[in-house]
């Protein structure tokens, strides 16, 4: 397992692009995946894209960021990529009592939100209908309605 207990740079860093332009041609750059939700925390596991397995401890002054170097050695090097976000947009039926309503339900769930037009849009971090399942009552009075991703 690699220990990844710091950000080296970024990938694009003059320095750090040729070393890693280097462990290229040697098929070693691996890339770890990450989900935006795993890129909030400083203690996760995650698997490269090459089956490496990685314990990522970072300071609480560091955080993840697309492109970020976490390991470099001569022949292989890890890059840190985040996965695109998806959202589930909301639309309450009227702005004072539906949206307020459905605000407060989001709340409850600890939901990551936007705002967007008078739209709510929601972070899907797991299966859409899970969240969907959790706005049943809501849609089912004609409160809310889910009006994209």
């Amino acid at each position: 397992m690699i220990e990844i207990t710091r950000i080296l740079g970024h990938c694009d860093d003059p320095d750090l692009s040729a070393r890693i332009h280097h462990a290229g041609h040697h098929g070693g750059i691996e890339y770890l995946h990450i989900p935006p939700a795993e890129a909030a925390r400083r203690r996760f596991r995650a698997v490269t894209d090459m089956g490496s397995e990685c314990a990522v401890m970072l300071p609480r002054d560091q955080g993840i960021f697309d492109g970020a170097v976490l390991l470099l050695e001569h022949d292989r090097a890890v890059v840190a990529r985040l996965t695109e976000q998806h959202w589930l947009r909301l639309r309450p039926s009227d702005v004072e009592g539906a949206a307020l309503e459905l605000g407060y339900h989001a709340g409850n769930l600890h939901w990551r939100v936007r705002f967007d037009h008078g739209d709510l849009l929601v972070a899907l971090d797991g299966p859409r209908e899970t969240y969907v399942a959790r706005l049943a009552d809501l849609m089912d009075e004609g409160k809310v309605e889910v009006v994209g991703e």
